[in-house]
């Protein structure tokens, strides 16, 4: 185990053989660190030294991200001391008992009301609800029961820090990991990965900091990101698109519908913003239905390898006669969480990845009046208040969100 772990690694491990961890246990810092990889490692352990009818939880903010994030970990590690069934909600770890919740919502809390356990993993905890982790605590009742969890720093005025990291009077352990503690990624990715962060986002996950976000969201967009049709094409012609989709936002009271063409080429190696739709009037529901199929129709002719639309879930009446005009896939957009598509997206831009067409002026607007909320000072919140086009980022990044892992291979 030893050569397989960096020293920081072992540190870590050394809490429990030492018997000194503590009944709140959180591995913090930049991405790609190792802290996930150490903490599985050291719940895996740590369980194996409970008694064979204990009772654990393992959270992550849905069952997806804790089965990519952590099962297949466990898998590696433990063999086949450790199974789950997700349908089931339950997991064995070495012989004990392991129950799965999702938190993405307010309601996560209600889920494990009533439970009592010998131990919590939670991860990503910035991801979840301060309700739920103060259930979570008082589930915590058995005697020498510990929790352990992982993040990636957020705002410094983040319920986490502020009410637990910042708290000298608990009972916690925090350990910081830097990008540099793992010491077995190869220089080339590191540096590659550091020129995808810029700004806040390079201060929290390169170098582990909880700093607030402040001014331009996408602050390395530039000239360089907009290219002319020919420069387009002759991109393209080095390394043709494989995909094409379509996003689209609907237009409330107030607002716009908006329609985007983003297209990914060969290897996901870039992204493209090719068309763009936008109407502020929004006259009824029929003439949006009677504008969607003529755009459709429009650029799948221009875009053959467009073969999916994912629209704003909100109005599934109006999904459904989408739906009902064209002959390509209609889907609901899968609406991650807006930090998270505005992550990709700076990584993309600052990585030089991104390039949107300049006759689509109303996302290229939108993508450089794009703020952060000043007035909200516990968390990141992008500025929605009627004065910048948020339709045009929205129908843009449902467009591409679900291609986040193509995007990142690691």
């Amino acid at each position: 185990m030893k050569d397989i772990l960096s020293k920081k690694q072992r540190q870590v491990l050394a809490l429990l053989r030492e018997k000194k961890l503590a009944r709140i246990n959180i591995l913090q810092g930049s991405v790609r660190s190792g802290k996930t990889y150490v903490s599985l490692i050291l719940w895996g352990f740590w369980i194996a030294t409970m008694p064979s009818d204990s009772v654990f939880l393992m959270a992550g903010k849905t069952l997806s991200t804790l089965k990519r994030n952590a099962f297949s970990i466990l898998e590696e590690v433990f063999g086949e001391n450790f199974s789950y069934s997700i349908a089931k909600k339950e997991a064995l770890l070495f012989g004990r008992k392991i129950y799965l919740e999702g938190v993405s919502d307010s309601r996560a809390e209600g889920k494990i009301r009533g439970m009592t356990l010998d131990g919590a993993y939670c991860d990503e905890l910035t991801l979840f609800e301060e309700d739920f982790f103060a259930m979570l605590l008082s589930r915590l009742s058995k005697k020498g029961a510990k929790l352990i969890a992982t993040t990636n720093p957020d705002h410094p005025r983040h319920w986490l820090k502020v009410n637990y990291l910042d708290n000298r009077e608990l009972d916690l352990i925090s350990i910081k990991f830097t990008l540099e503690d793992n010491i077995f990624l190869e220089k080339s990715y590191i540096e590659s990965l550091k020129n995808e962060y810029k700004g806040m986002f390079y201060q929290r996950f390169i170098k582990g900091e909880w700093v607030a976000a402040e001014g331009r969201i996408y602050e390395e967009f530039s000239k360089e990101n907009i290219i002319s049709t020919e420069g387009i094409c002759e991109r393209l012609n080095k390394n043709p698109l494989i995909l094409c989709t379509m996003g689209v936002d609907y237009g409330g009271s107030g607002s716009a519908s908006a329609f985007c063409i983003t297209g990914f080429d060969r290897g996901f190696k870039n992204l493209y913003v090719l068309e763009e739709f936008y109407d502020k009037k929004n006259k009824s529901a029929e003439n949006l239905i009677d504008s969607f199929k003529l755009f459709v129709g429009q650029m799948k002719n221009s875009y053959p390898m467009l073969n999916f639309v994912y629209c704003d879930s909100a109005e599934q009446l109006l999904l459904k006669s989408f739906r009902n005009s064209v002959s390509i896939e209609v889907k609901n957009a899968l609406k991650k969480p807006i930090n998270t598509r505005i992550n990709i997206l700076n990584r993309l831009i600052a990585a030089r990845r991104f390039f949107i067409a300049g006759h689509c002026r109303n996302t290229i607007n939108a993508i450089n009046d794009a703020v952060w909320d000043s007035k909200n000072l516990h968390k990141d919140v992008r500025l929605d208040d009627g004065t910048s086009n948020i339709d045009s980022l929205d129908a843009m990044e449902y467009g591409f969100e679900r291609y986040e892992r193509e995007l990142f291979k690691f």
